[in-house]
C-alpha cells in the first residue's frame, strides 16, 4: 500500500470517505457477546458439602452467576469416566437443567476421553482404543450425536457444542504419542465426523448448536487452524483459545493480536474458552495450587483486585480485538473437608476461585461480568473496482495480508468491527498482489456503525 493521510474534512473529495451507514446498505448482525463459567465441577462440590455465600445469603451457584452478569455455562462430558460418578451424561443433565433453570445458555464440552483430555494429552476411550480409525470416526460421530439427541427429548440441548477439548495433538489418542506430530489424515476423519454429528442432530431435533473447536495457548491456534483448513476441516462456527499465563508464551497485548487476526482470516467468532487468575497465593488445604506465583502478570498481583483487574482488562481486550467474550475456568471449585482428587484432598483451584476460603463470593465475579465494556462498531469497506474481484488489506486486519471483498451491487464490500477511535488505513485493488501498490488512505472510526468508501 502506498500510503498518504487525508483529514474527514477532506474525505468528500478524497479517495476515501467515512459516513453513517445508509439505509441502503445491509448491515451485518452484531455477533453474540459470551460472558461464560465451567462449573463442571457444581455438583460434586454441592455433593462434598461446598457453601456459597453472596451478601450474607446462601446462593446456588448457577443462579449466582447469572444473576451476577454470566450468559453460559460451560459443563464438560467425558465418554465413560469409571472412576467418578461426575461428568458422565448423568451428571450432565443434571448440571444443564440447572444451567438452563438459571436463565443460562450452555456450551456442552465433549473431551472424548474417560478422563481429562487437554493439550498435553488426548486419550481415546477405553471402548475406542482399538478400533481403526474408521470405526473410532462411526463411534465419535454416535456418541455426539446420541448425547445430544438424549439431551433434546429431556429440553437440554446445549446452544453451543465443543468437538473436543485443547485438542492441541491428535485425538482420540494415546500418551505415548502426546508428543508425535498430528497425522492429519486421520485427525480431520474424526474432527468432520463429531461436527457432522453436531449438524446431524440439530437437524433431527430442530435446533442449531454451534460448533466451537478449541486450541490451548495462542501461539499454537493459527497453526493448527492452518493445518485443520489444509486438511479440510472448516465447518466451525467458534474458535476457541484457553488462556493461562502460566502455559503461554504469548503477553495478552499478543493474545489480543493473535485474536485479531484469527477473525478475519476465518469466518468464526473467536473467543477465550477457559482463563483464570488466583486471587491468592495461599493454599487452604494439602492439595497443591495449581496456580501460583509462577501466574502471576506484573501489573495483577494475587489479590481480590487483581483477580478482578486481570478479567477486566483481559475481556476488554478481547473485545477490542474483535473476539466475542470470554470464559472462567472452574470459578467455584472449594476446597472442602470431605472431597479431593488424585493429586491431594480438597481443591487445586481454591485460591483462584471467585470465592475466598469460606465460600463467601468476592467482587471479582460482579466487577468483571457487569462491567461497562466498550464494544467495536460495525464499519463497512465499500468499493468500485474494475473487474471480477476485489481485495483489500490495511493495518486493522493485523498482518493477515489482502482479504477478498463481497460483491453487493455495483460494489464490493468487506465488514468488520472496530473501536471508536481505531485510525485506519486501507487499499484497495482488483487484484490481491496489486493492493501493494495501491494508494493508501487513512480514516479515523467513529462512535457508530459508518461506511468507508473506497474509489479506485
Amino acid at each position: 500500500m502506498r500510503g498518504s493521510r487525508f483529514t474527514l474534512a477532506a474525505m468528500a473529495a478524497s479517495l476515501l470517505s467515512l459516513s453513517a451507514v445508509p439505509s441502503g446498505v445491509a448491515q451485518a448482525a452484531e455477533p453474540p457477546i459470551y460472558l461464560g463459567v465451567d462449573i463442571s465441577y457444581a455438583n460434586e462440590m454441592d455433593d462434598c458439602g461446598a457453601v456459597y455465600t453472596s451478601g450474607g445469603q446462601r446462593v446456588d451457584q448457577f443462579r449466582f452467576f447469572k444473576s451476577a452478569g454470566a450468559n453460559v455455562a460451560r459443563i464438560r462430558i467425558w465418554n465413560d469416566p469409571d472412576w467418578t460418578k461426575y461428568s458422565n451424561l448423568a451428571d450432565v443433565k443434571r448440571s444443564i437443567r440447572r444451567a438452563k433453570d438459571a436463565g443460562m445458555q450452555v456450551l456442552l464440552d465433549f473431551h472424548y476421553s474417560d478422563d481429562w483430555a487437554d493439550g498435553d494429552k488426548q486419550i481415546a476411550p477405553k471402548a475406542w482404543a482399538k478400533l481403526s480409525t474408521p470405526d473410532q470416526a462411526k463411534a465419535l460421530y454416535a456418541f455426539t450425536h446420541d448425547t445430544l439427541v438424549a439431551l433434546n427429548r429431556e429440553g437440554l440441548t446445549p446452544e453451543l457444542v465443543q468437538v473436543g477439548n485443547e485438542t492441541n495433538g491428535e485425538i482420540v489418542s494415546s500418551l505415548a504419542k502426546a508428543k508425535e506430530p498430528i497425522h492429519w489424515d486421520r485427525n480431520a476423519l474424526l474432527f468432520n465426523a463429531g461436527i457432522k454429528a453436531v449438524r446431524d442432530a440439530g437437524r433431527e431435533t430442530g435446533t442449531k448448536p454451534r460448533v466451537m473447536l478449541h486450541i490451548a495457548q495462542p501461539e499454537n491456534v493459527e497453526p493448527w487452524f492452518a493445518a485443520a483448513t489444509k486438511a479440510g476441516v472448516t465447518d466451525y462456527d467458534i474458535i476457541g483459545v484457553s488462556y493461562y499465563s502460566k502455559w503461554s508464551k504469548r503477553s495478552i497485548a499478543e493474545l489480543g493480536a493473535t485474536i485479531n487476526r484469527l477473525r478475519h482470516a476465518y469466518a468464526a467468532d473467536v473467543l477465550v474458552v477457559e482463563t483464570a487468575y488466583p486471587f491468592t497465593t495461599d493454599n487452604a488445604d494439602s492439595s497443591p495450587n495449581l496456580l501460583g506465583a509462577d501466574s502471576l502478570i506484573a501489573g495483577y498481583p494475587a489479590t481480590p483486585a487483581g483477580q478482578e483487574s486481570y478479567l477486566v482488562d483481559l475481556t476488554q481486550l478481547v473485545l477490542a480485538s474483535g473476539g466475542t467474550g470470554v470464559f472462567y475456568w472452574e470459578p467455584s471449585w472449594l476446597s472442602t473437608k470431605t472431597c479431593g482428587t488424585r493429586w491431594g484432598k480438597g481443591s487445586n483451584w481454591e485460591n483462584a476461585a471467585v470465592f475466598d476460603f469460606k465460600g463467601q463470593a468476592l467482587h471479582s465475579a460482579e466487577g468483571w461480568l457487569k462491567h461497562a465494556y466498550v464494544l467495536p462498531v460495525e464499519v463497512t469497506f465499500k468499493a468500485k473496482v474494475s473487474g471480477e474481484a476485489a481485495f483489500i488489506d490495511g493495518d486493522f486486519l493485523g498482518g493477515v495480508g489482502p482479504r477478498p471483498m463481497v460483491r453487493e451491487g455495483d460494489a464490493f464490500v468487506y465488514r468488520t468491527r472496530l473501536m471508536p477511535g481505531t485510525s485506519v488505513t486501507v487499499a484497495t485493488a482488483a487484484t490481491a498482489a496489486g493492493v501493494a501498490d495501491a494508494p493508501a488512505v487513512t480514516a479515523t472510526v467513529g462512535r457508530r456503525a459508518s461506511v468507508v468508501r473506497v474509489e479506485e
